[in-house]
């Protein structure tokens, strides 16, 4: 009987599994989905990928009326600033015994079965976590306590629950110690998320080194400050983003309408408010974007003024997408639904100006010549050695980033139900 190799089990992988993770990473997100995503302008230097464009951030004021005889106006020029956006480096891998390999030896289908259903698993993690950073802080955090908990609980507000799940590896930073990480070498692992109505409850496994106090944070282990920029560090009006400070250049402001962190209700006015606010900077709204507490209390607004059909305002827009109309003198902006946005939080975004930028797709990491790795661990003795499984490790090199900051909106702290995630 022949031998089988790992080339085989190498070729029945990427034949069967990775465009099909392509695909789908592309299509089954809901921001991802109106982003378009290139890898033109991504180069290589010194420390790593980047990629360089330039941004007018003031015109050419060499201008004036004058008087016959007079001084003409002293001649000025544009002013352009340089944006250079660092690309992060995402992964994600699975892991098969040996045993499990042997099958693609005895039965190929039983084999194409287990790979599927941890290809699968992986599908569905990356697309889950790629979704997440689209609006989460290029810093890495997941959530921050408002309250003690002990060594192995975090407690915190319910919004501040919203991207953790059970069985995630996460690090845990003091916020009393400049932001250590204070869970194990090996991290912590979620096992449980319990809500009340105002708090949630997280408890993990592997104790941190002290309890967990107010301003703590969450990461994913040994993630924090690597992850791509997203919405929360992109719509602001303050901060650097890409290397430009709107304290410098001024025009490098998104519009924000917020109310100190307290919770109002949604208005029309409220939101007409933040789309004219961004088409004075020059910019177009075309999608809001929100969490399903939002989008309901926007539903309800219709449904009490009834000078809508609320059936007929929830309609078809370019792109497949379905969503609440919300009217304005430019046409109607579709208000739809991502699970992963963040709670009290309506963004309006010119999707024109947002772009993912990649040096390629997700891809299997095979620069040895083999898509499977022997895994290396070490025993109770601490010495090390290999396991008889293989791992198979998928990557990304990829920035979320921005041509106009001052193209988009953020209408914040709304009111909307708590079960309503």
């Amino acid at each position: 009987m022949a031998t089988t190799t790992l080339s085989i089990v190498d070729a029945i992988l990427k034949e069967v599994y990775e465009s099909r993770i392509r695909d789908q990473l592309q299509s089954d997100t809901t921001l991802l989905t109106r982003i378009p995503q290139t890898s033109e302008g991504v180069t290589s230097d010194v420390g790593g990928k980047y990629v360089v464009f330039p941004i007018r951030t003031r015109r050419n004021h060499g201008m004036g009326a004058r008087l016959e005889g007079e001084i003409l106006p002293t001649p000025q020029s544009q002013r352009y600033s340089p944006a250079r956006v660092a690309l992060a480096y995402l992964y994600g891998g699975a892991e098969l015994t040996g045993q499990t390999m042997e099958l693609a030896e005895s039965n190929e289908q039983a084999f194409t079965s287990a790979l599927d259903s941890e290809m699968e698993g992986l599908r569905e993690a990356l697309q889950k976590d790629y979704n997440r950073q689209l609006y989460a802080p290029a810093s890495g955090v997941m959530s921050t306590a408002n309250a003690a908990g002990s060594t192995l609980t975090f407690v915190c507000a319910n919004n501040e629950a919203i991207w953790l799940e059970i069985g995630m590896v996460i690090g845990v930073l003091d916020a009393s110690a400049a932001f250590v990480d204070i869970s194990p070498a090996a991290g912590s692992i979620i096992t449980d998320i319990a809500s009340t109505a105002t708090t949630t409850t997280v408890t993990f496994t592997g104790a941190t080194s002290a309890a967990t106090a107010s301003g703590d944070q969450i990461v994913r282990k040994n993630s924090q400050g690597k992850e791509m920029v997203g919405l929360t560090d992109i719509v602001a009006n303050s901060g650097t983003l890409f290397n430009i400070n709107p304290a410098t250049d001024p025009v490098w402001k998104s519009f924000i309408d917020a109310n100190a962190g307290t919770l109002r209700p949604i208005s029309e006015g409220l939101m007409i408010g933040v789309v004219d606010g961004v088409r004075r900077k020059g910019g177009t709204v075309t999608v809001g974007m929100c969490n399903l507490g939002v989008r309901q209390q926007y539903f309800n607004l219709l449904s009490q003024q009834r000078r809508f059909n609320v059936s007929a305002a929830e309609r078809d827009f370019e792109g497949g997408f379905r969503g609440l109309a919300f009217s304005t003198d430019k046409g109607d902006i579709p208000i739809v639904v991502d699970i992963d946005s963040p709670w009290h939080k309506l963004w309006f975004l010119n999707e024109k100006e947002l772009k993912l930028y990649q040096e390629m797709d997700w891809s299997f990491m095979n620069r040895d010549g083999s898509n499977w790795q022997r895994v290396v661990a070490t025993d109770l003795t601490g010495a090390m050695g290999f396991k008889d499984a293989y791992q198979a490790t998928m990557f990304k090199y990829c920035q979320f980033a921005t041509h106009r900051r001052n193209s988009h909106g953020l209408l914040a702290d709304i009111d909307h139900p708590v079960n309503n995630i």
